[in-house]
């Protein structure tokens, strides 16, 4: 019983302040090494969207961001992607065609409906000749964001999406 006795009281001992902050200490250092070693793989983000006219909405934004398409990869024109440098920045698919769980009801909600899609470009200048020149729906004129320092410009996509093009964080600080 004693043995118990001991041991009750060393886990006592060990719940100390000095001793909880030592824990948390540790911990705090095996997640930050965690963590690094996480951040070493790369991940890439790959939004797909639900689009009424797959062709029109690639062409729109490969235009808009002076982008690729893939091109069409089925002959329903059901999807295709938008390519950067060779890089994948959006997917689009039928908003319509195939049974999706994304896709299941999709007459019930909007198209664009919660969803903004945010692209930094370097040619922040260019991406807004091209805007214009495209008569694409304006929902917010060029302008400087003071947090991040960065121009933006807000459109609508033909679906009704939410189209945010910024210039590089830091590019509109004062000098």
């Amino acid at each position: 019983m004693k043995t118990k006795t001991k041991t009750k009281t060393k886990a006592k001992a060990k719940t100390t302040p000095k001793a909880k902050a030592k824990v948390r200490g540790a911990a705090h250092r095996h997640a930050h090494a965690s963590t690094k070693a996480h951040l070493s793989s790369a991940v890439r983000p790959q939004p797909l969207i639900a689009v009424s006219n797959v062709l029109g909405s690639s062409r729109w934004y490969a235009r808009l961001l002076g982008a690729e398409r893939l091109g069409e990869d089925t002959p329903d024109n059901v999807y295709d992607r938008v390519l950067s440098n060779g890089r994948l920045i959006l997917q689009l698919h039928a908003s319509d065609k195939e049974d999706h769980p994304n896709l299941a009801a999709a007459k019930s909600a909007p198209l664009g409906r919660g969803v903004l899609l945010w692209f930094e470009l370097d040619d922040f200048d260019g991406a807004v000749k091209r805007a214009r020149a495209m008569k694409a729906h304006v929902v917010e004129e060029p302008h400087v964001n003071p947090g991040p320092a960065h121009r933006e410009m807000w459109l609508r996509d033909p679906d009704g999406y939410m189209v945010v093009i910024t210039s590089p964080d830091g590019e509109a600080r004062s000098s």
